[in-house]
């Protein structure tokens, strides 16, 4: 899609933004003695703590001067294209990096002491955004998990307890409906397709599909994939979104296809509603109008068996360092301090994450507990809606199936997406 006047020229001025700190970094750097690095980082909620961090590091010692790049992913991006990449990024892991690493334009961070205390269980997830043969090319450093946000003292009053099977989340709902309450609160408006696309749709899929054996088929079949194919969208997961529509027909808000992400977290705060499909990011929302509020969480059990529960993550940061940038040992000096256990695990308290390393410090926040056993035991999946290409309206497919689009044709027609892309990339 062309760029906008308006969007060009916000680049623009970003880029020349960017091009001014290297250029005043590399100033700074010479007159104060010490090796500048530039730092991107991309979670634009978690940047006083991260200044905090830069500020004390630059102060701890005299050889590296760290400058923090906050310009965001467009511009990362095309610092790639003109030669000149931050030398060290904490960013989402995402389709995005995605081709970064399999083009190998990352270092190998293998032997640094942070990759050895990585938990291997992380590893095929990071890998389904590529690899790079031989090569370690990006480090986790928060893994957010995201599920079913309930209020504890609706579910207590009702003698609810946390559903473990398709049966029980569908008995608690209906009696919650009985008794006047509307169990899930639904923001389906328009502007704000994502909250359909990262929880109903995939906590769905999630809850009853292998989501790694599921993409490593499509990508294999490629062209191939549609109603014929060894897995695909239509196959697949037409039983998960059925269910899905089950629930959004009979257990939501009268108004959920106008209700916004806002809206939603202010209906949980006013006890407006039982259960809220979203991250952890949405809780630090809901305490701006009620702080004493007890939430908690519980994967969608999508199954008979609770067995199959699982919650869905998404590596909400990463650490690489590009082969073309210019202070590689100075950049592996920084990320080691990043994952000092002092530093990561109280960033990922902050932001309510799961640290990724053997040794971390266990997260005790009351409102992830829920979500914390399934977590350590390895029993989670990234949603597939991060895991299809961007120029796959997936949020708006999830967002149409909702609204009464048949899932069968939609499931269909991600096929035909899909299929499309692969010939396009061959």
């Amino acid at each position: 899609m062309p760029l906008t006047r308006r969007r060009a020229a916000r680049i623009t001025a970003a880029v020349l933004t960017v091009a001014a700190i290297g250029l005043s970094a590399a100033g700074c750097g010479s007159m104060s003695g010490k090796e500048t690095i530039r730092f991107a980082f991309s979670k634009r909620e978690a940047i006083p703590f991260m200044n905090d961090v830069v500020a004390t590091y630059n102060k701890s010692q005299n050889k590296v001067e760290v400058i923090m790049d906050t310009s965001g992913v467009d511009v990362t991006s095309a610092s790639f294209v003109r030669g000149n990449p931050p030398d060290i990024a904490l960013a989402n892991h995402n389709m995005e990096v995605s081709r970064f690493v399999e083009r190998c334009t990352l270092t190998d961070l293998a032997d640094t002491s942070a990759a050895q205390r990585i938990n291997p269980d992380l590893t095929p997830l990071v890998d389904q955004y590529g690899v790079c043969e031989g090569r370690t090319s990006a480090l986790p450093y928060s893994v957010m998990s995201a599920s079913v946000i309930y209020n504890k003292q609706i579910f207590a009053d009702h003698q609810i307890t946390v559903p473990q099977t398709w049966s029980d989340l569908l008995a608690a709902a209906d009696k919650l409906k009985a008794a006047g309450v509307t169990p899930f609160y639904g923001t389906f408006a328009g502007t704000d397709a994502w909250t359909i696309g990262q929880g109903w749709f995939d906590y769905s899929a999630g809850g009853m599909v292998d989501m790694k054996e599921f993409f490593e088929t499509l990508h294999e079949e490629g062209v191939n994939v549609g109603p014929h194919s060894r897995q695909s969208f239509q196959k697949d997961f037409l039983e998960p979104m059925n269910r899905m529509l089950q629930l959004t027909d009979n257990y939501v808000n009268a108004d959920a296809a106008s209700r916004t992400y806002a809206d939603g977290n202010l209906a949980m705060a006013q006890g407006k509603a039982a259960m809220l499909l979203q991250g952890p990011w949405a809780f630090s929302e809901i305490a701006k109008t009620a702080p004493n509020l007890e939430l908690g969480t519980f994967p969608l059990p999508m199954t008979e068996d609770p067995g199959d529960l699982r919650v869905r993550v998404n590596m909400d940061l990463a650490a690489w360092i590009p082969e073309r940038g210019h202070h590689h040992q100075a950049a592996r000096d920084f990320l080691e301090y990043l994952y000092q256990p002092e530093v990561i695990d109280a960033y990922n308290a902050s932001q309510l994450g799961f640290t990724p390393t053997t040794d971390a410090k266990q997260n005790d926040d009351p409102r992830v507990a829920g979500m914390k056993p399934y977590y350590d035991a390895g029993q989670m999946y990234q949603g597939p809606s991060v895991l299809v290409h961007k120029s796959i309206p997936v949020f708006n497919y999830a967002q149409a199936m909702v609204l009464g689009a048949d899932p069968q044709a939609t499931l269909a027609t991600i096929d035909a997406d899909w299929a499309r892309l692969a010939f396009r990339q061959a």
